[in-house]
């Protein structure tokens, strides 16, 4: 079936819903769980969904949805493109000035992946097919996941929460001083046997020096990975230097943007696994040429998500596209807006989750349940 399609309307949805216990990170403190979905609608009646990351600032997700209406929508709207790539190129040569103007890159490349997902899905719901089969990916019942985003608060507690719930990885938050962080990687060691992957994840919280001293810190624990342990943005050279001279695997890649950004990380060698984020940049369209490029150059995916289901379940199917022996990132903290009121949510099982059957995502919002926490834009 051919990918051509035509635009006829384009809907964003943002949704803010309380939390108990908020989410903290070594930058910032999330208060409640915060989505934007994006609804295309094709010229033939066709639908899509898709995620555009929105969790910082406090109104990220606000200003992103009116970026789409301002911005994107009437560049996008009722032209004709061959294929999503097509769309995405457009949308992102289109804006580029804008983007210099404005000091907003990443709002607009985020604004720009969201559409990007929700197009790929419209058009493989068309074709019926599930997502990752219309992606080029073959039979695949279920991927590899973990549960990330424990907190520095006893993670033990929610690490074994999760275990109950069928996980069989788990990630920890670290950046919260030397002590603490080595005491919490230890006791999960403890907790879960010298076999089970536990990785640490240090949001960007230390320079080159500290974040040496980390990794060595951590290596008698075998954590899997060390997660941004300094600045994304810093010299390729400075990661391929703490690469070579960390007794710890690196992971990086949520915070690059754009084709180039992604090769020479993984070119240069300054890390084992890349963590592409594909409500972040790129969508599907920028994502997969940079998956099969790091796959080329030995580096595994591992594709980083922290929002609502749609985002994340497309993030399972662009593993399951790609293959390989990456594992998909689960946030472990409560979020309604990615299981509670997603309808056909997957399920996780001994470390597994489970790939949606249905066409495209094979997942969609439950817009009744959602209606009272719809935020007007």
């Amino acid at each position: 079936m051919t990918n051509i399609f035509e635009i006829a309307a384009v809907e964003p949805h943002v949704y803010r819903v309380p939390i108990a216990v908020p989410v903290v990170t070594s930058f910032g403190t999330m208060h409640d769980r915060p989505a934007l979905f994006v609804r295309v609608v094709g010229a033939d009646g066709a639908e899509g969904w898709g995620e555009v990351w929105c969790n910082f600032p406090a109104v990220g997700a606000e200003h992103r949805a009116r970026l789409i209406l301002s911005v994107l929508v009437p560049l996008i709207l009722g032209k004709r493109f061959e294929e999503p790539r097509a769309a995405f190129g457009h949308l992102t040569a289109r804006t580029e000035v804008l983007a210099i103007q404005s000091g907003e890159p990443g709002p607009l490349a985020q604004a720009i992946a969201g559409l990007d997902i929700a197009v790929h899905d419209m058009l493989a719901r068309r074709a019926g097919e599930p997502l990752h089969r219309f992606l080029g990916g073959g039979e695949a019942a279920s991927v590899p996941a973990y549960a990330s985003g424990l907190n520095a608060d006893a993670p033990e507690i929610l690490a074994q929460r999760k275990f109950d719930e069928g996980y069989r990885r788990f990630k920890v938050k670290v950046g919260f001083g030397r002590d603490r962080d080595i005491g919490n990687l230890k006791t999960l060691r403890e907790t879960f046997g010298p076999d089970t992957p536990i990785m640490v994840d240090a949001n960007q919280a230390w320079g080159f020096d500290e974040a040496l001293a980390m990794a060595e810190a951590f290596a008698e624990y075998r954590p899997l990975w060390l997660e941004e342990p300094m600045r994304a943005d810093r010299p390729i050279t400075d990661w391929t230097r703490l690469a070579a001279a960390s007794p710890v695997p690196l992971a990086n890649g949520e915070n690059l943007r754009g084709t180039s950004g992604f090769a020479e990380m993984v070119e240069a060698g300054g890390i084992a696994f890349l963590q592409p984020d594909i409500g972040k940049w790129g969508g599907l369209s920028g994502g997969l040429p940079v998956a099969r490029h790091a796959q080329e150059h030995g580096v595994t995916l591992c594709p980083h998500w922290l929002g609502g289901g749609i985002g994340l379940v497309a993030s399972l199917h662009y593993l399951a596209a790609i293959g390989g022996e990456g594992v998909l990132e689960v946030d472990a903290n409560p979020n309604p807006l990615r299981d509670k009121y997603v309808t056909g949510f997957p399920e996780v099982s001994e470390g597994a989750m489970a790939i949606p059957a249905g066409a495209g995502l094979g997942i969609a919002p439950d817009l009744a349940a959602l209606r009272r926490y719809r935020v007007d834009i």
